[in-house]
Parts: C-alpha cells; sequence; structure tokens
C-alpha cells in the first residue's frame, strides 16, 4: 500500500486513477476536502476495496501516526497544498499552515514511523514530494530553462511555501536519513481542475458568455503538462528515483498566456460554436496584471528523461484538445455537474453552487429568481469572484448565504 495525501485534488486524484489503471496496489488517500477537494473525480472508486479514503489534514500529527500505524503503506506520495497564487496573496496563512506546518508534521510522523521499520522495510521505503517550478522564481525571454541545480527565488506566498516545503524534505533527507525524492512540475492542465485556473477558467467562462480575463499584456510564459503525463512521471521517479535527489517534471511546452487562451478559443470555435456565429475571442479581456507577476517558467526535464527514461506523451496540442472535449462533456451535454465545496459558511462546509453557475449554464438572473434584487446581485458577485477567483476577499456586499439562498431558489442545473 502507499499513502497519497491530497488525492482528492487535481493532481492527486489524476495520480490515483491513474495508479490503479496501472496496478493492483491499494492506495490510503487521505484529502482534507478544501475547496479544491472533490470526490466526485474518485466516484469510480467508490466501491473499490483497493482505495481507502480518510477525510484529514496532514497538519493533524495524532491521524497520520494512526494512519501509518494501521496501514503500514511502503511509500507516502505528497501532494496536499494550497496552490493557488492568487489566493496566496490575498490570504497567504493557509499556506503557511498548510505547505509548511502540514509538511512539516507530516515528515516529522514519517520519520518516526520510518525509525521503527526493520533494514529490509527501511531500504523499501520511499518519501516523495511534489513541488512545483515557481520556487524557482522568474527568467527573462532569453534565460535557459529551470533545471534541478538553479537556486531558489519565490516571488509570492505560494511559492515561499512551497520552497520551505522542499527545504524541510531536502533537509529531514540529510539530518534524518529519510529516503526522499522531490519533484518540482511546470503548470498542469487536464480533467477534473478547479476551475479557477488559466485554461478551465478561460472555457467555463467562454461557455458562460462571460469576459476571458488574461492578465496585463497576457504575454506571461508557463510550461504545460499534461496531468496524466505528470502521474506517470511521478510514478517513474517513485519506481526508480534516486535517494534525495530533485526531478523536475515539464511538458516542453513553453507558450505565452495570450497563445493558451487563443487555442482555447479555436477549439471552442470548433467544437462548440457561438450561436451568434462569432469567434470566443471577442470575450478576451485585458486586466490589471496581479502583483508579483513571475514572466516566464521553463523547465528542463532532461534530467528525468537521460535519469529513468521519462518523458511526456502528450503533446500540447493533443492534451488540450482533449482537455478541452471534457469539459464540454461536462458542460450540460449529458454531463454531471461538478460538486465542489467552499471552506466554510457558518464553520460548515457546503456544496458548492458555483461551478453548477458556469458549468451548467446555471441562471440565477433577476428574471428566474428575483428577491428584491438580491439574486441579480449574488449573480454579479459570483461572475466578479470567478474572474478574479480571490475567495479570500470578495469585492461587493453581497453576502455566501444570498448567494447560496438564491441557487436554491433558482432550483437545478439548467443544460443546454
Amino acid at each position: 500500500m502507499i499513502l497519497v495525501t491530497g488525492g482528492a485534488g487535481f493532481i492527486g486524484a489524476n495520480f490515483v486513477l491513474d495508479w490503479f489503471a496501472q496496478s493492483d496496489e491499494p492506495v490510503l488517500n487521505l484529502d482534507k476536502l478544501t475547496y479544491a477537494g472533490n470526490l466526485e473525480t474518485l466516484a469510480s472508486l467508490q466501491s473499490d476495496a483497493r482505495h481507502v479514503f480518510v477525510q484529514g489534514d496532514i497538519g493533524d500529527s495524532a491521524l497520520l501516526r494512526q494512519l501509518l500505524a494501521q496501514h503500514r503503506p511502503r511509500a507516502v506520495v505528497n501532494f496536499a497544498a494550497e496552490s493557488h497564487v492568487d489566493r496566496s496573496i490575498h490570504g497567504p496563512e493557509d499556506f503557511i499552515q498548510t505547505n509548511i506546518v502540514g509538511t512539516f508534521r507530516l515528515l516529522e510522523e514519517v520519520r518516526a514511523y520510518f525509525g521503527g521499520m526493520d533494514d529490509a522495510a527501511k531500504a523499501a521505503f520511499r518519501f516523495l514530494h511534489v513541488s512545483t517550478d515557481e520556487v524557482y522564481g522568474s527568467l527573462a525571454l532569453a534565460d535557459p530553462a529551470f533545471t534541478e541545480q538553479h537556486r531558489y527565488e519565490p516571488n509570492s506566498p505560494y511559492s515561499a511555501s512551497k520552497a520551505a516545503s522542499d527545504h524541510l524534505v531536502r533537509a529531514y533527507h540529510h539530518t534524518y536519513g529519510l529516503p526522499v525524492l522531490t519533484t518540482n512540475c511546470s503548470n498542469n492542465y487536464g480533467p477534473y481542475h478547479f476551475p479557477e485556473k488559466l485554461i478551465p477558467l478561460m472555457i467555463v467562462n467562454a461557455l458562460a458568455g462571460k469576459p476571458l480575463p488574461v492578465y496585463g499584456d497576457g504575454m506571461q510564459i508557463r510550461d504545460w503538462l499534461y496531468v496524466k503525463d505528470h502521474a506517470s512521471a511521478i510514478r517513474r521517479v517513485l519506481e526508480a528515483g534516486q535517494l534525495g535527489e530533485v526531478y523536475n517534471v515539464g511538458g516542453w511546452n513553453e507558450k505565452p498566456n495570450i497563445e493558451i487562451v487563443h487555442t482555447l478559443c479555436a477549439l471552442l470555435d470548433e467544437l462548440r460554436p457561438r450561436a451568434d456565429g462569432k469567434s470566443y475571442r471577442e470575450q478576451i479581456t485585458y486586466v490589471k496584471d496581479r502583483p508579483g507577476h513571475d514572466r516566464r517558467y521553463a523547465i528542463d526535464a532532461r534530467k528525468l528523461e537521460r535519469a529513468l527514461g521519462w518523458k511526456p506523451a502528450e503533446t500540447f496540442e493533443s492534451g488540450i484538445r482533449k482537455t478541452v472535449q471534457w469539459y464540454l462533456a461536462k458542460s450540460g451535454l449529458g454531463g454531471t455537474c461538478a460538486k465542489w465545496r467552499l471552506p466554510r459558511l457558518g464553520g460548515q462546509a457546503v456544496p458548492i453552487i458555483g461551478v453548477r453557475f458556469q458549468l451548467c449554464e446555471f441562471s440565477c438572473s433577476a428574471k428566474t429568481a428575483n428577491s428584491a434584487g438580491s439574486c441579480s446581485a449574488a449573480s454579479a458577485c459570483w461572475a466578479s469572484w470567478w474572474r478574479w477567483t480571490a475567495m479570500a476577499r470578495m469585492d461587493c456586499a453581497v453576502t455566501w448565504a444570498t448567494l447560496l439562498a438564491c441557487s436554491r431558489r433558482c432550483g437545478s442545473c439548467n443544460r443546454r
């Protein structure tokens, strides 16, 4: 058995699904189920005895101790993290608690567990920490891509918290002999992505007839990695990586954000044309750049290819087409509404209507459910939040309670 933390999130869940496509080895899946965790992604495993799901926090030392003692995993793969840059800017504390304190507590419990193993079990055990290329900072256009030797220069609270977690993992290897591996990946995309990141946000906004917000001039460059390729890279590093080593994982797809948006618009024009015959490009809206926005990331993944024989299977062209097709299948033509969750509302986690509002063309306008204008205000507020993806603060007066009450009155999803 392996322990996967954060296995209901975007990358973690894709890894779990891919794991069972390749192996019958059981997975103990620990996930806190924050707003970005979605058990619907793992619905196909609901009655699968190989998959053991536990809702919990990597910062809960007692729970970790119990799970390790009970299930005796041979490896830990740590995906658990807060990962959205905009959210880290507006509310960095959750990133510090999860990415730094949580990783520390996980390492401490794993260290104690590892210390109680016999020699054979120790030789086979691995702790794989999944991290990001954002820890390396920003590149100029002419700079070579990030290698594993590039110094850390994080520029956001998110990347700083991940850099700290990477350093802790390294320290636990060199100080305590914990058999660790670290991967630093580029921007992932693919199925089941929470629609706050660039690619899914553009798709759902386009389909909803809403603006496609592009930061600054749109020329920020990222390397794009199909999530199933990332899952295969992690499997390979877990299988054969050298202890204490770092492996960069990239897709060899450097592209400016505006090119990504144009590609998405072209695919949607082809696969789901607008009723008025116009291009989705007309919905592109340039907005003020976010603070400290890194200009370019680029991953050099040659070490992983040389040492372990891994390289991505998908081109960007094939991967992005699969991604758009997946979202279209979920957008109302026989697809089901995604069920995401807000972190809290009155102290309770509650189903969120927002993804329904977007993916299923959910209508909460004044004419369908007006209560002294509150519903139209709620709709506008949600659209504003969706555009800026800042859960920590909202630039409108309507409350989440109003939004949810309005959504309930609107009824179920309306499909095209």
